[in-house]
C-alpha cells in the first residue's frame, strides 16, 4: 500500500523516489499511489521505457490511462509521441513497446468507462476559465481530466467535489503552501480547498474521481 487512504491529502516528490523494477527488465517505475497488490492493484506511476523495451500482450481490468511525457510509446493501436493521451477501457489488451524509449504517467484500474480515447495535447483547443488556459482530456458524469497551463504569478483555487489529483508536467507550482516540481504528484480528498500558485507551470488535473477510488486507511 502507498498513499492508499483517499480520505487524507497526499504528496509524492518524484526526485526522492528511486526507480523500481517491473515485470519487464527494461521498464522501471516510480509509484505515487498503490492500493492492492504490486502487479494487480490500483496504481498511479511514473514509468520509464528504455530503448527497445516491451511487454507481452496483457489485459487491463479496470482500464488504463496514459499520458506520454517524452519519447514515443507504441502498441498495436499506433505510435504515440510526447503529448499523447490514451484512455483504454475495461478489458483492453495490448503489447506495448518503445523503440527509442519513453516516459509516461500511467494510471491503472481507475477507469470504469467504456470509451477509448486517443488525443494529442497540441491538437486540443484551449479554453479559458477565470483567465486560465485549460485543455480538456476527458469528462463524464463523475470526473473531469484536464491539462492546465498557469503563467508565473497566476493562481487558481477552489473546493473540488469528489476530490482533486494532480501531476506537474512542467515548471514549478505552490500547492497549498508546498512547492512541487516537474513530475511531482498530489491528491486532495473530497471537500478540501486546493490553491495553486504558479511559478510558471503546466499541470495535469483530475477532478471528482478521488472519492470513487478504492481506499485502504
Amino acid at each position: 500500500m502507498l498513499n492508499a487512504d483517499m480520505s487524507i491529502a497526499a504528496v509524492a516528490y518524484a526526485s526522492t523516489i528511486g526507480w523500481q523494477s517491473s515485470p519487464s527488465s527494461s521498464v522501471s517505475r516510480k509509484r505515487f499511489h498503490l492500493v492492492g497488490e504490486a502487479e494487480s492493484g490500483q496504481v498511479t506511476s511514473l514509468v520509464q521505457y528504455d530503448p527497445g523495451a516491451s511487454f507481452p500482450a496483457h489485459p487491463h481490468p479496470g482500464g488504463e490511462e496514459i499520458l506520454v511525457l517524452s519519447g514515443v510509446f507504441s502498441d498495436q493501436t499506433g505510435d504515440w509521441p510526447t503529448g499523447s493521451y490514451l484512455l483504454n477501457p475495461e478489458g483492453f489488451t495490448h503489447a506495448p513497446y518503445s523503440k527509442a524509449g519513453c516516459r509516461l504517467l500511467v494510471k491503472l484500474r481507475q477507469y470504469t468507462g467504456a470509451k477509448t480515447i486517443r488525443l494529442s495535447l497540441d491538437s486540443l483547443e484551449a479554453t479559458e476559465s477565470e483567465g486560465i488556459d485549460c485543455r480538456l482530456l476527458h469528462s463524464n458524469t463523475h470526473e473531469k481530466t484536464v491539462v492546465t497551463k498557469l503563467e508565473a504569478g497566476q493562481a487558481m483555487g477552489r473546493t473540488f467535489e469528489g476530490g482533486c489529483e494532480g501531476f506537474v508536467l512542467a515548471g514549478n507550482v505552490n500547492v497549498n503552501g508546498t512547492v512541487l516540481r516537474q513530475h511531482d504528484w498530489f491528491r486532495f480528498p473530497d471537500g478540501d480547498s486546493v490553491r495553486l500558485l504558479s511559478h510558471g507551470c503546466s499541470v495535469y488535473l483530475k477532478f471528482g474521481a478521488v472519492s470513487r477510488l478504492l481506499s485502504h486507511p
